[in-house]
């Protein structure tokens, strides 16, 4: 072969591998074909994730349907409905469901801390209600066992509503124009707290997220994701050790992690699940938020903290915080301790933006809803 000719072919291949070659010290996979090729199949066939012994593990995947509404209850949604956007469940008039849970916003409010009743600041973020349906207990500490105590708690509490619940049936009672939702609803004009719960809580679980490019792939179509991202998939499963804590069709082990943000002993101090369980090993501990449409939802954790989604990353990949046991607090059974599934990660730049391009994978438009008219007096 002529000299020249070779080194030509030679720098070209060179050039080639260099390319498609992946850096990841996690992987196996030489080039991003291989790791189609990994990733290009039924989501059983997937390269096996990094997971720690003690992580709630189901496989991610696409959505999952959500329970159907019976034909005699598509009226209590519509009466659900109503109630979420008016601002009358609340004692100033000023604050509806809705006011915090926002449909264009993928259902929060893009607020750090939410904000109630007279402009009060409460002391957390606003969790989507999106997939609300899949959750087995409510808020970031768990302490709601199902959406209609969730909702009672809201309306009653002084930050947020500041309605007392036994009182409002009295109140939705003088609005005329509500008599009639709730007889096509119940069959009678009888308007009882849980019967402005139930509406409530069957409308919630119709609120749901749309299907995204993850989804398509899942289901394969395996161009809907592109090289980056199917990159950042892969390390979302196995170097970055996201899959230990966010896993399944919603990407949440609806389990609760410290994450080392307890501000223990200090003004933003939030104990988390402990202060519905009172055990010492909940210290801290928040609910796995889900990630579908994560990229909308921000700013990010229980109390808003990371404004941008590189800060997130960049957190997880330096260990997140590990606080300090002072003398004072060697022997302080509460003392808050980070959970063991979060590690130093090393991910370089380029990895970090797999990771958030993955995430956007994630996204999809908003369930938009027609705005009711509110039954008048």
């Amino acid at each position: 072969m002529n000299k020249a000719i070779y080194l030509a072919t030679l720098l070209l291949t060179i050039l080639f591998l260099s390319f498609h070659r992946l850096d990841t010290s996690s992987s196996t996979y030489h080039s991003i074909e291989e790791l189609r090729h990994a990733y290009e199949r039924p989501a059983s066939l997937w390269p096996t994730p990094t997971l720690d012994s003690t992580a709630v593990f189901t496989e991610l995947g696409a959505l999952l349907s959500p329970p159907l509404i019976d034909k005699k209850d598509r009226n209590k949604v519509e009466l659900g409905k109503l109630l979420f956007y008016d601002p009358r469940l609340s004692s100033s008039n000023k604050i509806a469901c809705a006011t915090c849970h926002i449909d264009s916003e993928h259902w929060a409010d893009k607020e750090t801390l939410a904000i109630g009743h007279e402009g009060l600041v409460g002391t957390r973020n606003t969790p989507t209600i999106e997939n609300v349906w899949i959750q087995k207990e409510l808020f970031w500490d768990g302490r709601a066992n199902s959406l209609q105590e969730q909702q009672m708690m809201s309306i009653e509490n002084h930050v947020e509503m500041f309605q007392d619940i036994d009182s409002l049936p009295v109140k939705i009672a003088t609005i005329k124009g509500y008599q009639k939702h709730f007889k096509k609803t119940y069959g009678t004009t009888v308007i009882t707290k849980d019967r402005i719960l139930d509406a409530i809580a069957l409308f919630q679980k119709t609120i749901v997220s749309n299907p995204t490019p993850f989804d398509n792939f899942v289901n394969g179509d395996y161009q809907s994701l592109s090289d980056q991202q199917v990159h950042g998939l892969h390390l979302f499963r196995t170097k970055a050790r996201c899959i230990n804590c966010h896993n399944g069709p919603y990407f949440t082990d609806l389990q609760y992690h410290n994450e080392g943000f307890t501000f223990y002993k200090r003004k933003r101090e939030d104990l988390g699940r402990y202060n519905v369980t009172h055990k010492a090993a909940d210290v801290g501990k928040m609910k796995t938020p889900g990630l579908r449409n994560v990229l909308h939802t921000g700013p990010w954790f229980h109390q808003g903290i990371f404004p941008t989604i590189e800060s997130v990353i960049g957190m997880y990949n330096v260990g997140m915080n590990t606080p300090y046991r002072r003398e004072e607090y060697k022997n302080d059974s509460l003392f808050p301790i980070t959970s063991p599934l979060i590690k130093k990660l090393g991910l370089t730049k380029e990895e970090q933006l797999a990771i958030i391009a993955f995430l956007q994978a994630l996204s999809s438009k908003p369930m938009l809803i027609d705005k009711p008219k509110l039954p008048e007096k």
